[in-house]
Formats: C-alpha cells, sequence, structure tokens
C-alpha cells in the first residue's frame, strides 16, 4: 500500500542520511603550536646562504638567505649530470658509448682532466671525471655529445630546471666558470640546489661515484681526486658537488645517510676551503640531532575517515583510507602536535570504485603544510535504486 511505501522510504532515510557539509571538516586536533617553534632554524656561520632538507620529502628544516641568487660555481655540474643521467634511464645515450672530444672541449681552463682533440672515452668514464674530478672539459664534451651543442645542453638544463620548480635558476653554462666577457652568470639559490640534490640522488651512479676519494682515468694514467674534504670523514656522507670561484666563494652541496634518514644540505659562499666542510658538518648534524622522524601514515589502506555527502548511491556514506605511507620530520618535542585536516568534497556521484581517490589528508604543524597522503575508497560504492537515489539527492 502507499502507506506502506512510505514508511519504507522513511526508514530508508533515516538510515542513510547524513549533513553534507560535514565532509570538509573531518580532523584530528592537536595542541597549537607558534609558527615561531616549527619554522626553520636560521643558523648563521661562515656562509653567504644555507639550507638543509629532508630528501625524501622536500620539507625545509633550516633555512638561511636561501632565496639569495648567487653564482654555484660547479655545483651546477648536478645538472650537467643530472641530465645526462635521465638520458640514460631514457634509453638516448648508454653508459658505455663512446665519446669523441671535440677542440672546443679540448681547450677548456679550469679544473681538467686535460682531455685532447679527437680523445674517445665512454659516457662513464666522462661522467666519473665531471663528478669525482669536478672535470670542465668532461662537462663541455658531454653536452656536446648529447646535445649536439653546449647552446643547446643548457637548452636542457634550463628546462629541467624550471620541471624541478627551480623557479631562480638561470643556466648558461654546463661547468659554472665564471663568465667570459659579455656572457652572463649562472645563477641560482641554495633552495634551488636542493631541489637539484634531490632528484639527484634518485641517481644511485651519482652517489657512488662521489663518495669515492680517487679513482683511475685513462688506464691510469691520470688520478681523479674528490675535493670534498668530507668523502669518508663524515658519517653517512655520500655526495653530492663542492664548488669554488672567486664569485661563488667556497660551496657544497652535500648529502648524508644516518639511522636510515637522508638529508642534504648546501652552503654557499664560505670563506675557505676547511670552512665549507665545518659548516656542512654543523648543519648536517643539527638537522640529524634537532629534528625527530614521525611515521603520521604507517601504510598505504590504512583506515583514515568517513566520506559523506554520496549521492545516488546504495550508502550516503563510506569509509575512507590513506592512500600511502607518510613520514615527516619535525623538531624534537613536537612530535605529539602534528595535525591532519581532511579535505573532501561535500558531495559526490555514485558509482565509485574501491581506490578511487576522493580527497586529502593535510598533516601540518604549526600551520605550516608538512605533506600530503591521498584519500581513497575502502570499498565499492555501488549506484542505488530509484529509491536510495531519491534519497540521497541533496
Amino acid at each position: 500500500s502507499a502507506l506502506t511505501l512510505l514508511l519504507v522510504l522513511t526508514l530508508v532515510l533515516v538510515l542513510t542520511w547524513a549533513p553534507a557539509g560535514m565532509a570538509q571538516e573531518a580532523h584530528t586536533v592537536a595542541e597549537a603550536v607558534s609558527a615561531e617553534e616549527f619554522a626553520p632554524a636560521a643558523l648563521t656561520g661562515d656562509f653567504v646562504s644555507a639550507i638543509v632538507i629532508d630528501a625524501q620529502t622536500g620539507q625545509v628544516l633550516v633555512a638561511t638567505n636561501a632565496r639569495e641568487r648567487r653564482q654555484p660555481a660547479s655545483m651546477l655540474k648536478m645538472m650537467t649530470e643530472l641530465v645526462i643521467l635521465d638520458m640514460v634511464d631514457d634509453g638516448d645515450l648508454k653508459l658505455d658509448e663512446s665519446v669523441k672530444v671535440s677542440a672546443r672541449a679540448s681547450r677548456m681552463g679550469g679544473s681538467q682532466v686535460y682531455l685532447k682533440h679527437g680523445e674517445e672515452f665512454t659516457v662513464e668514464e666522462l661522467l666519473m671525471a665531471l663528478t669525482i674530478h669536478s672535470a670542465n672539459d668532461a662537462a663541455v664534451a658531454l653536452a656536446e655529445h648529447a646535445a649536439g651543442s653546449v647552446e643547446a645542453f643548457v637548452d636542457l638544463m634550463n628546462m629541467k630546471a624550471v620541471s624541478l620548480g627551480m623557479s631562480d635558476t638561470e643556466f648558461h653554462s654546463v661547468h659554472g666558470l665564471p663568465p667570459g666577457h659579455g656572457q652572463k652568470p649562472d645563477l641560482t639559490t641554495a633552495s634551488d640546489l636542493a631541489l637539484l640534490g634531490q632528484a639527484l640522488v634518485q641517481h644511485p651512479q651519482a652517489l657512488g661515484w662521489a663518495s669515492v676519494k680517487t679513482a683511475p682515468f685513462r688506464d691510469g694514467k691520470f688520478i681523479l681526486t674528490n675535493p670534498n674534504k668530507l668523502v669518508g670523514k663524515y658519517r653517512g656522507l655520500d655526495g653530492i658537488k663542492t664548488g669554488y670561484t672567486a664569485p661563488a666563494g667556497f660551496c657544497v652541496t652535500a648529502s648524508a645517510v644516518q639511522k636510515g634518514k637522508r638529508l642534504i644540505s648546501v652552503v654557499m659562499g664560505c670563506s675557505t676551503d676547511n670552512a665549507r666542510a665545518t659548516e656542512t658538518t654543523r648543519l648536517l648534524t643539527y638537522g640529524f640531532n634537532a629534528y625527530v622522524e614521525v611515521t603520521v601514515v604507517p601504510a598505504a589502506n590504512t583506515p583514515a575517515c568517513v566520506l559523506v555527502g554520496i549521492r545516488g548511491g546504495k550508502v550516503a556514506e563510506a569509509a575512507l583510507n590513506f592512500g600511502s605511507e607518510l613520514k615527516v620530520m619535525v623538531p624534537r618535542n613536537l612530535e605529539n602536535r602534528i595535525a591532519i585536516e581532511n579535505e573532501l568534497p561535500e558531495k559526490v556521484e555514485a558509482p565509485l570504485p574501491a581506490g578511487a581517490e576522493v580527497g586529502e589528508a593535510v598533516i601540518k604543524l604549526g600551520g605550516e603544510e608538512l605533506g600530503r597522503v591521498p584519500l581513497v575508497l575502502a570499498e565499492n560504492v555501488e549506484k542505488g535504486h530509484w529509491w536510495h537515489r531519491l534519497l540521497n539527492k541533496k
């Protein structure tokens, strides 16, 4: 009868209705943390600019004048190396393919391995000379071989910088030497170099080469020597690249792993080689000691919250899981003051498959965003019958 149908519809409405606006408000509340408590440390020392980041998340732990544009000297060669290694990964180059040295490459000054016009070396041999010995002639030879000319390769470097978010960077060379008459200087920042280092450490070969003190070249007739004094001395250090010119001062982008956590540091404008090593040691040690890693989400598919406001489904709400794990670095003693805010739509349309991403969990501390994790459906949300669609249409 009509009365029976009305009672059934009323019961369904009571069981499935939930306020749509609740979807955006699910969050965990933690004791407030001031911005000052959580702000990256602005340490001072014998450098012009510096930064320390968590290599996995990019989270900034230390920042001093980190957005000040300066010449990078040979730290620029990290981009030369990255572009070459990416081309190898993409199949455009092979590590064992032969590179013939041009007259231009043989005339390079500064740090070099004294390549001769017409000599041939493999891509890998020249990458080792570039990475370990900071060889300018190897940089030019690789660039010409990979892109046809130095100028075309520089274009690839700048394109890669844009893709990495290096917004304050412009490259005009493949080696980082001071510009000649009428040339523009290479310019970047400690912050941008940290992003570059973060990308480069994804290549195991780069760290393998950067972490050795010496290596033979030209059948052992020449010994590649690493100018990074911290190699073999600072625990867990495995790279990445030093640099020095008069305009740039002594610089280094360093990478180290301790207790499974990798940090990347950059110092620019140090007054001496010793200061470069000392300040890097101090910054990395501060990062490892002053911060602690917190597991916010232990694994993908961990239960997260409930999605409400489902339209046209058999149900009006559904369980959500975190779509991935997440670990963050926070200052010691602030581990229990992390907040999770869920960003969810007020309404979604059924049907939806299990695993569908419907929002994000934003992890914050002191108003600063530490990371984001997708929120995904734990189970299928099936399309409802006509009475479900009628009742869930809000």
